[in-house]
C-alpha cells in the first residue's frame, strides 16, 4: 500500500519500519509506536500513542531537528570512529597501564576517549607479579597493587641516576607515568582489593597469598598481623576464598570516628564464618583490640562518621542513640576473653574473681590449664579444673521468700528481706564472688566438684561478659578484674 507524505524542506527524515516479532500474540500485544514525533509523549504536545497496529504495514520516521521546527537543534549520529587493524583480536594485558587524553574542565577540552597510538601511553609491570587490582595516587606518586607485588610509580616525572647509581626525580611534561619502584618484600594484595584502607600515610591491606594483614607506610611494609594475632590470620585467611566457593570477601576500611582500620574475614564457605568476623587494629595500642558480631558488605568513612551497608540499608556506627551491643537490629552481649598467669612457674589456687567497672557483668567461664592423661586405663584423656557460672550483681540476687524470688524481682518492694547474692556481691564499688568448684571426679581426688571452692592450675582462662538482665543495650565499663589467690601445696 502505497502512501504520500508532504514533507517540508527544512527538515530531514530516517523512514524505519518495526521489526515484527516471531510470534503474533506477543507482537500485538508488546509493540507501539508513535504517530508523528517519535519518542515525545501526547501530555507535553507529543502525538498520540498507537497500539494495536499492523506491524507488517507500520512504519514511523525520525526527525533531524527536534520538534520538527524551523532552525531547531539538529540532531545526528555524531563522531564516529573507525579503525582497521591488521590483527584485531583482542589482547588482555592484565600487568599493563593505559591511559588517554587529557580532561580540563576550564578549557572544555576532554581528550578521555583519545588513545594516540603514536604515543607512549602504556606502562606494564613484570607480569610474574600477577595482574594489577588496585591504584592509589599519593601526592605525585601513583601506588600500583598487583597480586604479588606493591610498586610505586612517578607520577609526570621520571628518575635521572647518576653514575653512583642514585635516582633525581626530574618533571617531564612527556611522561605520565614515569619509573616504576617496587616496595622491598614479596607483598600483593591478591585477588581481594577490597582490604585496602588508607588513612594519612598508611595503607592498609590483606595479603591472602602470605596470609597476613600489612600497613604500607613512610617506613615500607609492615605485617601488622603479628601484633599477637599471627596464628589467627594464619589460619582463617587460608579460608576466604576456595577453587570449590570461589572468591570471599576481605572488607577493609578506616574507621575515623574511632581511628582504626577496621577488617571483616567473609569466606565464600559459609560454613567457615566466624560468629564475630569482623575485628579492628588501632594504631595507638598497636595492636587488634576487639572482635565485632556485624558483617558488612560495604564499609567506609565520611565527614568523622563511620558508615556501613547490609543487605541493601545504610547504617551509621557510633550513632548517639544510648542503645549499645546492637549491629544491624541484633544484639549480642560484649565479652572479653584473658588469662590469669602470675608467679608463672608455680601451681595456684584461684579462689575468688572480681572486678571495678559498672554493674551488670558476669564470669562466663574460670578454666584452669590442662593436665595430661592419668595412670589408669579407666582414667583417660585430658582434665581441667572448671568453676560454676558467676551471675551478675543483680541476675544473682535472690531473696528469703520460699520459692525465693530471683534476679531484678528479689529487688522490688515485694521481695521478703534479706535478699542475698549468689554471684558477684558489691563492696566499697568493688564486685566481688567466691569461685565454686564444678569439674569432674579425676584421678587420686577425694573431693571434688562442688565439695570444694577455687580451682587449681598454673595459669587460668577467663571469659567475662555483659548480662541481659542489668540494663540491656545499655553503657557498661570494665576497668581491672582480679583474683586471689594461694600457692598449691601439691595435693
Amino acid at each position: 500500500m502505497a502512501a504520500i507524505l508532504e514533507i517540508k524542506y527544512f527538515n530531514s527524515f530516517i523512514l524505519k519500519n518495526h521489526e515484527p516479532a516471531q510470534v503474533p500474540a506477543v507482537r500485538d500485544g508488546l509493540k507501539s509506536a508513535w504517530n508523528g514525533s517519535h519518542g515525545i509523549p501526547q501530555q507535553i504536545g507529543g502525538f498520540p500513542l498507537e497500539t494495536n497496529l499492523n506491524y507488517d504495514k507500520s512504519w514511523y520516521l525520525e526527525e533531524a531537528r527536534i520538534r520538527a521546527g524551523f532552525n531547531n537543534t539538529s540532531t545526528d549520529y555524531g563522531v564516529r570512529a573507525y579503525l582497521v587493524e591488521q590483527e584485531p583480536n583482542a589482547s588482555i594485558r592484565f600487568n599493563s597501564l593505559i591511559y588517554s587524553g587529557i580532561y580540563n574542565s576550564r578549557t572544555g577540552v576532554n581528550n578521555t576517549n583519545v588513545f594516540s597510538i603514536a604515543d607512549e601511553i602504556t606502562k606494564s609491570l613484570d607480569p610474574a607479579n600477577g595482574s594489577i587490582q588496585k591504584l592509589y595516587a599519593e601526592d605525585t606518586n601513583l601506588i600500583i597493587f598487583q597480586q604479588y607485588k606493591v610498586n610505586k610509580a612517578l607520577i609526570d616525572k621520571d628518575a635521572i641516576y647518576s653514575a653512583e647509581g642514585g635516582g633525581l626525580p626530574v618533571s617531564s611534561f612527556k611522561v605520565v607515568i614515569g619509573q616504576t619502584v617496587p616496595f622491598p618484600g614479596n607483598y600483593g594484595i591478591g585477588n581481594n582489593p577490597e582490604s585496602f584502607a588508607v588513612y594519612g600515610y598508611n595503607k592498609y591491606f590483606v595479603d591472602p597469598n602470605q596470609n597476613v594483614v600489612m600497613r604500607l607506610g613512610p617506613q615500607g611494609l609492615e605485617e601488622i598481623s603479628r601484633a599477637g594475632m599471627n596464628g589467627f590470620f594464619r589460619n582463617q585467611i587460608v579460608n576466604i576464598n576456595s577453587s570449590a566457593s570461589g572468591l570471599g570477601k576481605l572488607i577493609g576500611a578506616w574507621d575515623i570516628y574511632n581511628k582504626e582500620y577496621v577488617l571483616s574475614l567473609q569466606p565464600s564457605n559459609s560454613a567457615l564464618e566466624l560468629p564475630e568476623p569482623t575485628l579492628s587494629y588501632d594504631e595507638r595500642a598497636q595492636g587488634w583490640i576487639s572482635f565485632y558480631s556485624y558483617k558488612p558488605r560495604q564499609s567506609f568513612s565520611i565527614r568523622n562518621q563511620h558508615y556501613t551497608t547490609n543487605q541493601g540499608v545504610l547504617f551509621l556506627h557510633n550513632a548517639q542513640n544510648d542503645i549499645y551491643n546492637t549491629f544491624y537490629g541484633v544484639s549480642t552481649p560484649s565479652s572479653i576473653e584473658f588469662t590469669f598467669n602470675p608467679q608463672v612457674s608455680n601451681s595456684k589456687v584461684f579462689n575468688t574473681v572480681n572486678y571495678e567497672g559498672s554493674n551488670g557483668w558476669q564470669v562466663d567461664s574460670f578454666v584452669s590449664d590442662e593436665t595430661g592423661p592419668g595412670n589408669f586405663s579407666a582414667i583417660g584423656g585430658s582434665s581441667i579444673d572448671t568453676t560454676a557460672k558467676v551471675l551478675s550483681y543483680i541476675q544473682g540476687a535472690y531473696d528469703s521468700s520460699i520459692p525465693p524470688l530471683t534476679g531484678a524481682a528479689a529487688l522490688t518492694a515485694t521481695a521478703t528481706q534479706p535478699v542475698f547474692r549468689s554471684g558477684f556481691y558489691r563492696k566499697e564499688n568493688k564486685y566481688c564472688a567466691n569461685l565454686i568448684n564444678n569439674s569432674t571426679v579425676t584421678e587420686n581426688e577425694i573431693a571434688f566438684g562442688n565439695q570444694i571452692s577455687g580451682i587449681k592450675g598454673f595459669f587460668a582462662n577467663v571469659k567475662i561478659s555483659t548480662d541481659t538482665v542489668t540494663d540491656p543495650n545499655g553503657f557498661k565499663e570494665l576497668f581491672a578484674v582480679s583474683s586471689n589467690y594461694t600457692f598449691s601445696s601439691g595435693y
